[in-house]
């Protein structure tokens, strides 16, 4: 199958550069042709009306986790990582130098240049802070002379242009291209965007052969513990969720099977979605507040989830919905995920009002509650109780759902971050 893959960056993201030191090995292991493509992620922001993007906008919360985020891919994928005291920087100068260059020298510079910014925290946007980073490579000077030219500058533009037309709302952007004369098919098959360094699965899923948005990954389909041997600790985890969310349901999906894995019996914590993030001034359904690149980008990737792990899912006829109803009895189900997944399951795969008491009933009824619990959401101690559990997230740090606690002291946010969950579970004790 004759392929490249397109690594679309920017010096001032960390993810980028932890996904540029991989590239080469997965592009060499598929047989791939690596193609490195760099765009100004801050005029992607302004063309697709993200403003300054989003760190930008970033609660405490969230910048907290986010910081420990990318210290803990770092160690995990043995790459040196420090944030520059001066992050984030302007690396327009860099990104004209670099695009002045041959592109056989790219390579060694596009190293040269994460280096100088994530692992010494140099200031990249300085020529000599450039030319020193680019020691070795001959042409360097010329090229840092020409990054004024009006020629190098409207190159810069029309790649972060390209890069707007192709759906890409952030870094980094994985583009498997394939033959169209060898692939029959839609044109989605001929060329598949993946966003983030955290989906290099995926994309070596894809190098081999899978179209995400139509089928199972070759071999079928990747549950959590996929290939892992079982492992038992004295390890404790809980999980703050609440099934009004997709990605919440995807992590119900998964949870039972991560706990046989690890022996342990994992804490549930139902909290009402909407009072956490009106209490963290966030607003109500963020989903329907991204820009559209990334809500477009999003609803793909559910279904991708969907694939990759081999489980139902279809966006519901009402979004949002109310849950307290349900998220109070998934109170009175304790520890147990039947219930609650039972209940996810109902919004986001079979398309059902779990605010209509008449489906709760049913719910229950499916995986044998007494339909007696309806009557007990009412009860003042079950309010109290669902109304302490949002507390209790907020003072943890969540700041959303799926929100994970592995050992009272790891808080790990997102079911595309199970697999972080998992190794934690299975020993790994991360630094961040």
């Amino acid at each position: 199958m004759a392929e490249t893959l397109e690594l679309w960056f920017d010096f001032s993201c960390p993810y980028a550069y932890l996904a540029s030191r991989k590239a080469p090995a997965m592009a060499a292991a598929a047989g791939a042709e690596l193609i490195w493509r760099p765009m100004l992620l801050g005029g992607v922001f302004a063309g697709i009306g993200a403003g300054q993007g989003p760190m930008a906008t970033l609660g405490a919360a969230k910048a907290t986790h986010n910081a420990r985020d990318m210290q803990r891919w770092a160690e995990l994928l043995g790459v040196p990582l420090r944030v520059p005291a001066a992050h984030p920087m302007r690396t327009v100068r860099a990104l004209r130098t670099l695009l002045a260059l041959p592109a056989a020298r790219w390579p060694t510079a596009i190293d040269a240049l994460y280096a100088a910014y994530w692992q010494r925290g140099d200031d990249i946007t300085q020529d000599d802070v450039i030319l020193a980073a680019l020691a070795e490579i001959p042409e360097a000077a010329s090229a840092l002379a020409r990054a004024d030219d009006l020629e190098i500058k409207a190159e810069l533009r029309a790649r972060t242009d390209e890069a707007i037309a192709l759906g890409i709302f952030g870094a980094p952007a994985w583009v498997v291209r394939r033959d169209r004369a060898i692939v029959p098919g839609p044109a989605s098959l001929a060329t598949i965007l993946i966003w983030g360094q955290d989906r290099m699965p995926w994309v070596d899923a894809v190098l081999a052969g899978w179209n995400p948005d139509a089928e199972p990954p070759p071999g079928g389909p990747r549950p959590i513990g996929f290939g892992a041997q079982g492992f038992h600790s004295p390890r404790s985890l809980e999980l703050y969720f609440d099934v009004a969310s997709p990605f919440a349901y995807f992590a119900l999906t998964q949870i039972a099977a991560l706990g046989k894995l690890a022996g342990v019996t994992p804490k549930l914590h139902p909290i009402l979605l909407g009072a956490l993030f009106r209490d963290i001034g966030q607003v109500d359904a963020p989903i329907l507040e991204m820009t559209a690149a990334k809500q477009t980008y999003t609803q793909r990737e559910l279904v991708r989830w969907s694939n990759w792990w081999g489980v139902p899912f279809k966006w519901p006829v009402k979004f949002p919905q109310r849950t307290i109803a349900a998220q109070r009895l998934c109170l009175l189900a304790g520890d147990d995920p039947t219930l609650p997944l039972a209940l996810a399951r109902a919004i986001w795969a079979e398309q059902r009002d779990v605010s209509d008491p008449a489906v709760l009933a049913s719910v229950l009824a499916s995986v044998g509650a007494p339909e007696s619990w309806l009557e007990r959401t009412q009860d003042p101690a079950i309010k109290q109780q669902l109304i302490d559990e949002g507390v209790r997230a907020r003072e943890a740090g969540a700041f959303g759902v799926p929100t994970f606690v592995v050992d009272g002291k790891h808080l790990v946010f997102g079911q595309d971050r199970m697999e972080l969950v998992m190794r934690m579970l299975g020993g790994w004790d991360p630094i961040a």
